[in-house]
């Protein structure tokens, strides 16, 4: 002790260090001991937590135990914010894009096609769409309500889906939330839905043994995924089984004779793609990189020193700096306009594809009205099926433009091939026909116009639904602020 204090007058310096290290040790035994009071307060929380019931629909009720999830869960009723080419607002595709109509003619989707507003909305979007004025089965409610496992676990599987959609509309009050995609009493994450299990079963897989970062992303493929309606009962069906690309789910659909509508126009026998986002996903650099969905569009954030999952599920560019900042070191501005120079030129491809397939379908009514026979139809039916499956598959997707560019424009370049394919043909078939050539093309400038060339009447339509709305889903329970 003697040589400290000797070792201390003769050079002072050593004290201040002494008492800055003395100082430095104190304050981290005081962080370790408040950490661990507060881990222990947190244990003591999750040990006191209210039960919740197996298939409790209520997100509300989640909440009551995990708040800072369900405080931001909340947020995705926020339909302010906009990029460039989507965002959470609502945009009415067919007036931005008028040829759709033509696309979709004689399908539902001429009638109304929305963009996606959120999960908060999920419910209410159904319920209000024109699209299920047309008679649908309960498949169409599988993705938009935590109340679907309750019922179909009480119901069975089968029995749910083949049941007519507005027979269980007052079953239905509770839009997309915590039920979907974690365990009630462990909180893990698990498939609720059948479907996604099915089809990696019939590859030999068993998605149960999945890691928790497979889970990040298969979760939320239960429903941002192709699918179809099989049989007369109408069973949820993902078309996998010959593989995940866009050639490989045509086979699929071929070897079955599957059809989704006759085109009211051409004839061409079509499919509608629903909205293949986890399987573009894959064939893009961040599923190669063992990056999950959730990483980008659920980012992990910190509040009071908790860490948790963001459960304000949206566009990673309303939320770059906790999304993409974390592993790119680039500026704001210069991750944003990364991603809009690929959704740019992808829509570049797609406006093409669309204006070429659009000509197509008219040019095959042309050659229909003028007497051309089902055999010299066949091959060029066939090409604009093949390219307007392929347009759709990349269009329909939620983000495909950002998730696999490459994947992306590789397609819809093959979707203008065979569109120009199909229009090579139908010249040669209309001069032989003696169609004087170019075929006029009407005016589709707007909605409206396109709508009234395929013989829909809107009003009517319109009165409808709103009859169907005050007489039948006026009357089904609701969700808070429906």
């Amino acid at each position: 002790m003697n040589k400290i204090s000797e070792s201390v007058k003769s050079k002072p310096w050593l004290g201040w260090l002494i008492y800055l290290i003395t100082i430095i040790i104190v304050f981290l035994i005081g962080l370790l001991a408040s950490s661990i009071v507060e881990r222990k307060a947190e244990s003591v929380l999750l040990q006191t937590v209210k039960p919740i019931a197996e298939w409790e629909p209520r997100n509300e009720v989640w909440g009551e135990n995990y708040p800072r999830e369900y405080q931001s869960y909340l947020k995705t009723a926020d339909t302010t914010f906009a990029s460039k080419h989507g965002g959470s607002v609502t945009i009415d595709m067919l007036e931005k894009n008028p040829d759709l109509v033509i696309m979709w003619a004689g399908y539902a989707f001429s009638r109304e096609y929305n963009q996606s507003r959120g999960h908060y909305y999920a419910l209410k979007d159904v319920r209000m769409t024109l699209r299920t004025a047309v008679p649908q089965p309960s498949t169409c409610w599988t993705c938009k309500s935590t109340d679907v496992p309750r019922l179909m676990n009480q119901m069975g599987f089968s029995e749910f889906y083949k049941t007519p959609w507005g027979e269980l509309g007052s079953e239905i009050s509770n839009s997309i939330g915590c039920q979907d995609c974690h365990d009630p009493k462990t909180m893990n994450l698990r498939i609720t839905r059948p479907a996604l299990v099915e089809a990696f079963q019939r590859k030999g897989i068993d998605i149960n043994k999945s890691t928790h970062q497979e889970l990040r992303s298969l979760v939320c493929a239960q429903c941002h995924v192709e699918y179809y309606f099989k049989g007369e009962d109408k069973y949820l069906t993902l078309p996998w089984d010959k593989g995940f690309s866009v050639e490989d789910m045509e086979a699929y659909y071929d070897s079955i004779n599957h059809t989704d509508w006759v085109h009211q126009l051409s004839k061409a026998p079509m499919l509608k793609s629903q909205h293949p986002d986890f399987e573009i996903f894959k064939f893009g650099i961040h599923s190669e990189r063992g990056i999950s969905c959730a990483e980008c569009h659920m980012p992990y954030k910190t509040e009071g020193g908790v860490k948790f999952t963001d459960h304000h599920v949206q566009s990673p560019l309303n939320n770059i700096n906790n999304s993409c900042a974390v592993c790119h070191r680039e500026d704001e501005k210069s991750l944003m306009n990364d991603v809009y120079k690929r959704q740019d030129k992808i829509l570049e491809l797609s406006k093409r594809a669309t204006t070429l397939i659009v000509k197509a379908h008219l040019e095959a009514k042309v050659a229909w009205d003028n007497g051309a026979k089902e055999e010299d139809m066949k091959p060029i039916l066939k090409l604009i099926r093949q390219a307007q499956w392929r347009w759709d598959y990349v269009m329909s997707s939620n983000g495909g433009s950002f998730h696999a560019p490459l994947e992306s424009a590789r397609i819809l370049g093959a979707s203008i091939e065979k569109a120009l394919e199909a229009r090579l043909l139908l010249s040669e078939l209309l001069q032989k026909l003696n169609v004087k050539l170019p075929v006029p093309i009407p005016d589709l400038s707007t909605k409206i116009k396109a709508q009234e060339f395929i013989g829909l009447n809107m009003k009517n339509l319109w009165e409808q639904k709103m009859e169907f709305i005050n007489n039948t889903i006026s009357k089904w329970k609701s969700p808070p602020n429906y």
